[in-house]
This record gives C-alpha cells, structure tokens and sequence, in this order.
C-alpha cells in the first residue's frame, strides 16, 4: 500500500505507538505525547488565556487519553479523537471556573461572502495613542467573544486562533461540516453586529 501524504504517515505512526503503548511500552507512549504536546497547550491557552489553567487542562487531557487508549478503536484519526478530547476539558474548565480567554477576529475569506467585510485591526505602535485605543479595542473583542454560546465560540475559537480546517473542525465537533459552518457564520456575524462601531 502506498502512503500519499503526511497525513497517512502520521496516522499510521500513531498507530503503531498506540498499540505498542497498549502492550506496556512506555517508551511509545511518551512519544505519542511528545507528537502533540505543543498542539494540546496551544489549543488549551486558546482557550482559558492562562498558562497554568492551560498546563492544568493540559495534564487532565493526556491524563484521559492515557486511561481511554486501551478502548480506542481506530474509528477516526487519532489526532481528531485527541482534540475532541482538548474541546471537551476546555469546556468543562471554563463551565467550572467562569474565567474567560481572548480571541482576535479575523475575516473568513470565502465562507462568509454574503457579510460586510470589516474587521478589527490594531493600530501601529508608531501612533502615539496606539497602546490606550488597542487595549480598548482588545477589551471589547474579548467582551463580544465572552457572549458566545460554547459552540459558536468553540468553533470561532477552533478556526480563527488554532487554524484547523471546517471538516477537522466537524470531526472534532462530531458534526456536518454545513452545520460548522453556520456556526463560524453566525459567530463571525454577532461580533461584528457587536463591533461594528469599531472603525480605525
């Protein structure tokens, strides 16, 4: 069988650690975690927008892919199982503790075309009264974003800060990639009814 793309490589690499973690070794299932230590943190951060939050989240997910492997059946990619795993702790941390995270707003290009195209953008540094307009404006988005519900949120958040494509998304999601896509429409659109006073 002839392996086309990275992706078939790296799934069929995780394979091989999962079942060899499976029979007690290790040394496999540190380097299973090695894989996506970076990615787990990163979606964690995204998150709650705090580190040790994010570390805590970080220990829980590994924590359950650690008990939970021995039941994995190789149903989906094992990254795709993962990052279902990093959406749900992230929801459950931020249901119990109530913090919120920051998350900028970005134009969709292609996704979105019926919407009016503007966005937030930051001022230069240069301008004098740069800092005090860009933390206001920070302080907004983060206000509009805290008003999400948890999947229009989980799915801004998904696509816009972590870069994962629509049918990642819905495999994470476990949905069809037209219902993300209403959720990224409908989230992108209450911001910028939210935002829309915001013109730099």
């Amino acid at each position: 069988m002839k392996i086309d793309s990275a992706r078939d490589r790296t799934d069929l690499e995780d394979r091989r650690l999962i079942l060899k973690a499976r029979d007690g070794d290790a040394r496999a299932l540190e380097e299973l975690v090695y894989r996506y230590d970076e990615k787990v943190l990163s979606m964690a951060m995204s998150f709650v927008g705090d580190m040790d939050d994010a570390k805590d989240i970080y220990q829980e997910v590994f924590m359950r892919v650690y008990k939970a492997l021995p039941k994995f059946e190789f149903r989906s990619r094992f990254s795709t199982y993962l990052y279902r795993i990093v959406t749900n702790a992230c929801l459950s941390h931020r249901a119990r503790s109530g913090k919120r995270s920051f998350v900028p707003i970005e134009d969709e290009p292609g996704e979105d075309q019926d919407s009016t195209k503007h966005g937030v953008t930051l001022l230069s540094p240069d301008r004098p009264d740069a800092a005090v307009i860009n933390h206001e404006i920070a302080s907004r988005i983060r206000a509009a974003v805290n008003t999400l519900s948890p999947r229009l949120r989980t799915v801004f958040v998904l696509r816009h800060h972590e870069g994962f494509k629509l049918r990642e998304i819905a495999g994470i999601m476990e949905c069809a990639e037209g219902t993300v896509k209403k959720y990224l429409f409908d989230a992108t659109r209450r911001l910028r009814i939210q935002l829309e006073d915001i013109r730099i």
